[in-house]
Order: structure tokens, then sequence, then C-alpha cells
């Protein structure tokens, strides 16, 4: 079996080399990209399976990098940065990134997420099923493809898996632990906090007017749960 393939993009040849030789010890084939083109280039010409991108580069920078990953890929990604403030890690998730990482970095850290990206990826379920439907929600998990109440819904790749996770187990109380496991991956470094924080941008991707109204259920002390009509 090929190991999992890794690319690092990031402007500084010091941090890019040592991202490359940790994840290389950690068993992974890994292409560097010394900027934003280059590595939508490489991305182009052969799919990586986990992507860590630097967000503070010229030209191109991480965030612009991101969003034209995302036109292109759910490949998942991990950005480094050198803010830590809550609203930078806010506007990476929301961009679509799947997890978060401030220089400096710790190792040991930084191969341990980008391993449980890789788990997370290779136990998505999606292509297991190839779609779903109830009186209010349509998916079709091939084209990744969402409708609710007859609108068209654009999700981020980590909106899309909790909604796939609630429409796997309909009318079950997934707590958050469960929902790190099979949303996330791994609950390494990740709070319980995520899963409310996504649980809310998923109720107003939904129904932006009345988030109230879908259902999926808050379960006090528990977690949450899809109860379709």
């Amino acid at each position: 079996m090929n190991p999992p393939r890794a690319l690092v993009i990031d402007d500084d040849p010091d941090i890019r080399g040592l991202v490359a030789e940790l994840l290389e010890r950690a068993g992974l084939s890994v292409e560097q990209a010394e900027d934003g083109r280059a590595g939508l280039r490489s991305l182009h010409r052969r799919p990586p399976d986990v992507v860590v991108l630097d967000v503070s580069m010229p030209e191109l920078d991480g965030w612009q990098t991101l969003e034209r990953i995302r036109d292109l890929s759910d490949v998942p990604v991990l950005m480094l940065t050198a803010r830590g403030a809550e609203l930078e890690r806010v506007r990476g998730l929301q961009a679509g990134a799947d997890d978060y990482v401030v220089k400096p970095f710790g190792r040991q850290e930084l191969v341990a997420r980008v391993q449980a990206l890789l788990r997370r990826g290779g136990r998505d379920g999606a292509e297991q099923q190839e779609s779903y439907a109830d009186g209010r929600l349509t998916i079709d998990f091939a084209q990744r493809a969402v409708t609710f109440d007859g609108t068209d819904v654009s999700l981020t790749p980590l909106e899309f898996k909790l909604i796939a996770a609630f429409v796997r187990h309909p009318r079950q109380v997934l707590s958050r632990e469960q929902l790190l496991e099979l949303v996330w991956g791994d609950a390494y470094g990740v709070s319980g906090d995520q899963v409310k924080l996504y649980v809310g941008y998923l109720r107003r991707k939904l129904a932006p007017d009345d988030p109230a109204a879908v259902p999926i259920e808050t379960v006090r002390g528990f977690g949450y749960r899809y109860r379709p009509d």
C-alpha cells in the first residue's frame, strides 16, 4: 500500500523543511510547495491526502489558497499561523480549514493532528451511502449536495460531515464525544465546544431565517439528536 501523501505549502524554507521531515519520519510521502500558486499546481497535478498550509505568504496568502483548494477538493487542510487569537481560528474553520496549529508548534502535536486528519478522511462513510432524503432534507453524498426545505445549501467540509453523521444516526442521541469521533476523527486537541460551535453554524446554514426550526435537537446533558419529520 502506498503511504499517505501530504502537501506542505509554506514560503519559509526552514519551516517547510521541518514539517516535511516530521511527516516523512511518521511514514508519509511529502511534496513541498514554496507558495500558494505552486501548491495549487501540485494539488492539480497529484491530489494529496492532507494539506499543511501556512497563512502568511506573499501574493496568494493562506486564506486565498484555502478558498481555491475548497473549490477543487475536500482534502483535509491543517492551517499553520503565527496568530493564536480565537477570531483567527474561527475564521480559518469557517473558511473550510479542518484544523489549526499556532507557531511555534510542538512537533509531536503537529504529527498527531495530521494523523488525526488522515484517519478522519479514511473513515468518512459518505461514499457508502449514495443519498438521503426525508420530508425537509436531501443529501447527494457523491456530489456533496444538500437541500433543505427546497433550498440548496452550501456547506463547508466539516459542516457536511456533521450533517452526514446526524442523518446516518437518525433519532439517536449523539454525545459530543461521539460527534468528535465521527466528524473530527479524533478528540485530540479538540474541545467539546467545537461541536456546539459547528452545530450552531449548521443550523444557521440550513435555515438562516429560523435556525431553531432545524430538526437538530439539543439534548441537555447528553448531546444532540437529528429528528427527521
